[in-house]
């Protein structure tokens, strides 16, 4: 099924169903096409007019309540990785913003552009993580990308979040890929589990998974396709750089054969937890366009 939620001269956005659990919007603009997940709050696509794709979706992702979507910007929060709580207790891997049903708010269909604003909140969510909270996602899609997370406390008392926008961006193939300027910057290895290292990167080709100490803008230079990505991010104090390789891509069950060949996860982060009070608002964001 699927139905017209906004329209005009200038474009589309249409909620079409992904399975019987999961719903979608599909926007087709004068600027740009774009693919949004409502379980998630999660963008699957966006293209921009006469454009490759930029952002990387799986052959074989599984749409299914209760699992995360392989591509496009997964939503880690409200932990980046594996979380410990201060008991010792331990839960799985980035949290569980990526395995919830959002709210759409609002769409503007502009001249210009395509705004999309999602909604979460809860309580109780998580034995480790019981805070009350909302997520407000503001997305804007155009000849250029758009994404702020705004995180609210509204406990009684501060809590602390990790988070990383997960971007999969779409590319020729890892080894035709330079992304400067991460290697002027320290980084943690999660391979090798060295730390503070300072190396070339002369590509991404995997294995490859690294927290680099910057908040600089990076630029993805794609030689093949002789395409440059400008990914910036606002209020992150962390890239993260990740393709599984081959070897760990044959065990991932949502991975085609051959799909780490088709993209690069360059992650706007906050890898350290922090602290956002009672009663206030936070915002994390990163921004792409073309060159």
């Amino acid at each position: 099924m699927s139905s017209i939620i906004a329209e005009n001269e200038f474009g589309q956005i249409k909620q079409v169903s992904l399975t019987d659990q999961i719903n979608a919007l599909e926007i087709i603009h004068n600027t740009c096409t774009a693919k949004i997940s409502l379980y998630g709050g999660h963008v699957l696509a966006w293209q921009p007019a006469n454009q490759k794709p930029v952002f990387w979706l799986s052959d074989d992702v599984i749409f299914e309540q209760g699992t995360p979507i392989r591509g496009g910007i997964p939503l880690c929060w409200p932990w980046f990785g594996p979380y410990q709580a201060p008991s010792g207790e331990k839960a799985g891997n980035h949290g569980f913003a990526r395995q919830r049903n959002w709210q759409l708010d609002d769409v503007i269909v502009a001249k210009d552009r395509v705004t999309v604003t999602l909604s979460l909140s809860g309580e109780n969510e998580h034995p480790l993580w019981p805070h009350q909270y909302q997520l407000k996602q503001q997305l804007i899609f155009s000849d250029q990308f758009e994404q702020k997370l705004f995180i609210s406390n509204l406990s009684s008392k501060a809590f602390e979040y990790s988070a990383a926008l997960h971007s999969y961006f779409a590319v020729s193939a890892p080894e035709n890929i330079t992304v400067a300027p991460l290697a002027e910057f320290p980084f943690d290895d999660k391979v090798t589990g060295k730390e503070q290292q300072l190396a070339a990167l002369e590509n991404c080709l995997g294995e490859v998974d690294r927290i680099y100490y910057t908040n600089q803008q990076c630029l993805i230079e794609d030689k093949q396709w002789q395409r440059t990505l400008n990914v910036s991010s606002t209020n992150c104090q962390q890239w993260v750089l990740w393709n599984p390789g081959v070897e760990v891509a044959q065990r991932m069950k949502d991975l085609h054969v051959g799909a780490e060949k088709e993209f690069v996860c360059l992650e706007a982060a906050n890898t350290d937890r922090q602290v956002v009070q009672a009663n206030e608002t936070v915002m994390i964001g990163q921004k792409v366009t073309l060159t």
